[in-house]
């Protein structure tokens, strides 16, 4: 890896709901800021809110430097300043990948299920990640008939998203909260190997206080509960607090 001292932001690759990607001067490096903006509907709902990247940025740092410790590769490599990170060019796969520990958001519509249903067993979704189409939801075979991943590549996202989800679920118990489910995109290296990339933070994860079952995540916005930032901070400050512990 090149000396990260050494490393400039270059040109704007892409411009996302909640995050700008830029080049660098290393080829396998891109430099990502996060924006003080949130999106609902597929980016159809936007608005701008104070130090909303700040707080995503951080957390996504320290879990993905927490995943990392417990041996699970990932784009990440270094936080920059508040809004800032350095992470690994990777290819994205074109697949979202969504895990559920309790029955919420779509599930519970798509088959009236009750609430925080608790699932025997983690369940795992795919979702073809495209805006146009509106992300639809998918199976393995669909995946496999696109050409978005290899038998080999689902058959690992599998098998991470469980990895990670047994991590985050003893990150988020030891702060009391409980992890509902969340979103996570996946990468192949130059060298073909799939790691974890994007972020993860109360954006795409669904989060409820242990006790209160208040809402710690985006579901605030999407429902209109009230301030979207400070409940994020409030994640936030735990995981450092537990950090320090």
């Amino acid at each position: 890896m090149a000396e990260l001292a050494e490393i400039k932001k270059q040109g704007l690759l892409y411009r996302g709901k909640a995050k700008e990607m830029y080049t660098t001067n290393h080829s396998d490096i891109l430099w990502v800021h996060y924006l003080d903006q949130v999106t609902a509907l597929n980016g159809k709902r936007k608005v701008q809110m104070t130090d909303k990247g700040k707080t995503n940025c951080v957390i996504s740092s320290q879990l993905f430097t927490d995943l990392r410790h417990q041996g699970i590769k990932n784009h990440f490599i270094k936080q920059l300043d508040l809004t800032d990170q350095l992470v690994q060019r990777v290819q994205i796969i074109p697949l979202e990948t969504v895990i559920r520990n309790y029955a919420s958001g779509s599930f519970v519509k798509r088959y009236q299920t009750e609430y925080l249903q608790k699932f025997s067993q983690p369940v795992i979704e795919f979702f073809y990640k495209n805006d146009v189409l509106d992300d639809p939801f998918l199976n393995d075979d669909d995946a496999l008939a696109l050409g978005l991943a290899t038998n080999d590549q689902i058959s690992e996202i599998r098998q991470i998203a469980l990895q990670v989800n047994q991590h985050l679920i003893q990150i988020f118990e030891k702060i009391n909260v409980q992890l509902v489910d969340f979103k996570l995109e996946f990468g192949v290296t130059k060298m073909g190997t799939v790691i974890l990339a994007d972020e993860l933070s109360p954006d795409n994860c669904r989060l409820v206080d242990v006790q209160t079952k208040q809402s710690l995540d985006k579901d605030i916005f999407r429902q209109g509960l009230g301030e979207m930032v400070p409940v994020y901070e409030k994640v936030l400050q735990r995981l450092q607090q537990s950090e320090e512990a």
